[in-house]
């Protein structure tokens, strides 16, 4: 049986005492659902910019992916949760901006986008990562 290591950093907000921020195993690396809180302030950012939330929140899941020793290149796919379907746009666009920055190879990962509810009101949207290691 493989072991899951846990992956920590403090250069993105710690998780709640019931997850992890990051767990690799078996060539795999998932990173947890990530929002727009600054790691340094502990406090949201962007408040009703969905454009600043995203580009935070990927700052966020970027800094667990390079704490585990691999990069936005090595992901595979996103899930992005939004909490309104008005800010698709906005959010695509500072997706697209952090992936053309991040994945120099251009072999873009997949994504998957959801409307839903979050658990935190200020909070417009929600990332998570799942990379492969090997």
């Amino acid at each position: 049986m493989r072991k899951k290591i846990v992956v920590l950093t403090e250069d993105a907000p710690a998780p709640m005492p019931v997850f992890s921020q990051g767990i690799k195993k078996g060539g795999f690396f998932q990173v947890a659902g990530q929002g727009p809180m600054d790691p340094v302030t502990n406090k949201y950012v962007g408040d009703g910019d969905v454009r600043i939330q995203t580009r935070r929140t990927l700052e966020n899941v970027k800094a667990i992916l390079v704490a585990g020793g691999s990069s936005v290149e090595d992901v595979i796919m996103f899930r992005v949760y939004l909490t309104t379907r008005d800010d698709f746009g906005a959010m695509n666009e500072a997706y697209g901006e952090f992936i053309r920055e991040n994945v120099p190879s251009g072999a873009l990962p997949s994504r998957t986008t959801a409307i839903v509810g979050l658990p935190n009101d200020v909070m417009l949207v929600e990332i998570d990562a799942l990379a492969a290691t090997t």
